[in-house]
């Protein structure tokens, strides 16, 4: 946040909340000063030195709050949790006033806000009425709130996006019908000067309400800027935009022989079709941490004194109730297992190739599923503590923490928007005042110079890169999810791959070894009865056994039918063990056959850790399954850094030390147990057929079944990073040229708007080169 950001707002604007007021009033409305007494009287007046905008968005309304009370959910003898959405969150300061102001309430435990998904979440001890009075106390601030809902962020993000959709189906509209207008102007040299003056003023009649309507988003954008004191692209576009329908306006007036209505028109549709790609990108993280709350948003059985199963809300559970996971369900509380033994898939949580056994007393994390019959289980943590709402919590100050990556093109703003507006000023002053013309004659060279200074190949100068990019690596399978993953993964310098799903496919194959087919056969048949991975995976290799109707199963042992046996060497009574898993069949009167299985590298794995190695990246392995498989792997791929048995918070302490070591890492992973050390990673790519909480975690995704894709990946981000650096660098060197002689006076505004077509058409011919496969892709 630049010095001049974090000065209070001007005498002209309300004191709170930044909005134009006629001197010497200090407020715009008696809410405004009702909010400035409160946020000062509880010693809160720096939220006013912090925040990075002042764009009117903290006026209290005069609607009454929502209820909220009922809302309220009982985590114990007097204490209550309440999620609520707040509207008006902006930047980081919101939150922290937000914070600060619930937490100085009497009884409030914790007030954490999240300016990603716009959730608050609140603890206190007391009455559940009090949840009234802190809403009140919301809206005094000048901020509205209403019960958290999955459905509720989704309404939020889906009404900012039809309000960029609206926008842009204006600009093109608008553009395309003044573009017909334009061409006849252009061809017609033999017009009448009748005839040329309708063309004018049909364009300037669609081309004026198009620019008003269509260029909101960059106005508001632009006000809230210069509110505050501050400069961006968006007001050296609105400036362009403006000052090229006012000229336009001008020369239609004279009947002058052209206009640049098409022009402006243009340039917002295809701004605005960039801004909507970003906006949905960026959607991407809350609907991550979306999907996590959904996750726990189901209904779950508990089971009362009597042992009667109940169906209620995951909200209501609270730590020591006792539930039912009904089989294939998945888990949605941190919960152990009670009763009986039982037969869990932990790929999700702790990244383990194969279900294992869980013993009575075992705690499971939410999100394992029930791979045999019936299970109770005593819940640990209630959902607002458990797991899924620390992974949750970490997606979202992740989120943060890249929304504050700066970019390419943020960087060259910073300096090229301040210097287009003194070259225009100056332009307009100098004519004005030192060669003495007349106002008019003085505004047509400074609008020139606006024109051909006006950012359109310095705002397209990256997006133009990131899109067809983008294109391309969607052609080849890979799903870039974030608006700023290209230019992070250029900058990463470590690879740290998971293994399950990630390096291998994550399935089990039967091994060859001495069988008989009938043997095959036999224990096929009892395999048709189970849904246990090595089970499907022993049908596979016979698909056509027939189910033994007497096959009964045992949960976490194996399967049995008269005198068969299939299943661990324990249950079959066979004391040798190996190191890959084996299926035991036994039959009576007949030796024992195991039935041998691994989880196979994925067939491009060997090449893209060589690819990766050829980009100068170290790779590492970082698994939660059992050492010994992840050594195997380890070996087979030559690389020499691996950690097994890594449970979440093991890979999430890991990437943090590469993080603080100076490093910038890439993380690959599947599952709900990779989303945190996804989340904390300089950038993030899932990996094939990874979990929807994985990807949402991620920057990128691999939507085919090749690995090579990341390493192809990373080669496009880094070719793309170094087009758009040619890029701004030609748009800068392009102005050093035009800007000289639009000052003196020697380009016409159709001169300049030529000009800056040119310009821009050169940068979106230079980021079609990021087409080009990588060197190795065949």
């Amino acid at each position: 946040m630049s010095v001049i950001s974090r000065i209070a707002p001007p005498k002209e604007a309300c004191a709170h909340c930044g909005a134009p007021v006629a001197p010497p009033a200090q407020y715009c409305c008696e809410g405004c000063e009702a909010a400035h007494g409160l946020v000062a009287g509880m010693g809160l007046d720096a939220f006013y030195r912090r925040r990075s905008a002042a764009d009117g968005a903290l006026r209290p309304e005069t609607v009454p709050p929502v209820p909220l009370a009922g809302a309220a959910v009982a985590e114990g003898l007097g204490l209550w949790r309440l999620d609520l959405m707040v509207s008006g969150l902006r930047c980081g300061a919101c939150v922290w006033l937000v914070e600060q102001a619930l937490a100085a309430e009497p009884d409030m435990l914790s007030a954490r806000a999240a300016l990603t998904t716009r959730r608050l979440t609140l603890r206190w001890r007391g009455e559940q009425a009090r949840a009234e009075e802190f809403a009140a106390l919301l809206a005094r601030l000048g901020f509205r709130a209403v019960p958290f809902s999955p459905a509720c962020l989704r309404a939020a993000d889906d009404a900012e996006m039809r309000s960029l959709v609206r926008a842009l189906g204006i600009a093109a509209f608008g553009a395309m019908n003044v573009m017909l207008v334009s061409v006849a102007v252009w061809v017609g040299e033999d017009m009448g000067a009748e005839t040329r003056a309708l063309m004018h003023w049909l364009a300037a009649l669609i081309g004026l309400p198009t620019i008003a309507l269509a260029g909101l988003p960059f106005y508001r954008s632009a006000l809230a800027a210069l509110r505050a004191w501050r400069t961006n692209m968006d007001v050296a576009i609105s400036l362009g935009v403006l000052a090229t329908a006012a000229m336009s306006l001008s020369e239609a007036w004279r009947n002058g022989p052209f206009t640049w209505f098409d022009g402006a028109t243009t340039l917002l549709a295809l701004l605005l079709a960039g801004r909507l790609l970003d906006r949905t990108a960026r959607g991407r993280a809350g609907r991550a941490v979306a999907e996590l709350i959904a996750l726990q948003d189901g209904t779950v059985r508990r089971l009362n004194g009597e042992g009667r199963a109940m169906d209620v809300p995951a909200g209501a559970v609270l730590a020591g109730d006792r539930i039912l996971l009904a089989a294939g369900e998945r888990l949605r509380l941190d919960a152990v297992l009670e009763g009986t033994p039982g037969l869990f898939d932990l790929a999700a949580t702790t990244g383990e190739s194969l279900p294992r056994p869980i013993a009575v007393g075992e705690a499971l994390l939410a999100g394992a599923i029930n791979m045999g019959g019936p299970a109770v289980l005593r819940v640990t943590a209630a959902a607002a503590e458990g797991s899924l709402a620390a992974t949750a919590r970490l997606l979202e100050q992740a989120a943060e923490i890249r929304g504050r990556f700066v970019t390419l093109a943020d960087k060259a703003a910073r300096l090229y928007v301040p210097t287009v507006l003194v070259v225009a000023t100056a332009t307009f002053l100098g004519w004005w005042l030192w060669a003495g013309l007349g106002w008019q004659a003085a505004l047509v060279p400074a609008v020139a110079a606006l024109i051909v200074t006006c950012p359109c190949g310095l705002a397209i100068a990256v997006p133009a890169v990131q899109v067809v990019t983008v294109g391309a690596l969607f052609r080849r399978g890979v799903l870039v999810t974030s608006p700023t993953a290209l230019e992070r993964l250029a900058e990463v310098d470590r690879v740290v791959l998971d293994k399950t799903g990630t390096l291998t496919t994550g399935t089990p194959r039967l091994l060859p070894g001495d069988w008989t087919p009938e043997v095959l056969r036999a224990a096929a048949g009892l395999a048709r009865g189970s849904r246990h991975p090595l089970a499907r995976a022993l049908l596979a290799a016979c698909p056509d056994a027939p189910l033994r109707t007497d096959a009964t199963e045992h949960p976490g042992q194996g399967m049995t039918a008269c005198n068969a046996r299939l299943g661990s060497a324990r249950f079959c009574g066979v004391t040798e063990a190996g190191s890959d898993p084996t299926l035991w069949f036994t039959e009576a009167g007949s030796a024992p056959v195991a039935f041998r299985f691994a989880d196979t590298l994925r067939p491009d794995a060997r090449e893209a850790v060589a690819a990766l190695r050829a980009l100068g990246l170290p790779v590492e392995i970082l698994s939660g399954d059992a050492p010994g498989a992840v050594a195997k792997v380890a070996r087979e791929l030559g690389i020499e850094t691996w950690e097994g048995g890594a449970i979440p918070e093991a890979k999430l302490a890991h990437v943090a030390e590469l993080r603080l070591a100076g490093q910038r890492p890439l993380m690959v992973g599947d599952g709900i147990n990779d989303a945190g050390a996804l989340a904390l990673a300089h950038a993030a790519v899932a990996a094939p057929g990874a979990q929807d909480i994985a990807q949402g975690a991620a920057d990128l995704a691999l939507r085919g079944e090749a690995l090579m894709a990341l390493p192809e990946a990373i080669h496009a981000a880094r070719r793309a990073q170094c087009l758009a650096k040619q890029n701004i660098t030609f748009s800068l060197a392009y102005n050093l040229v035009a800007v000289p002689a639009a000052v003196a006076g020697l380009v016409t505004p159709l001169g300049a708007a030529a000009v800056m077509a040119s310009s821009s058409l050169i940068v979106i011919l230079n980021a079609l080169r990021a087409e080009r496969p990588a060197r190795w892709t065949r």
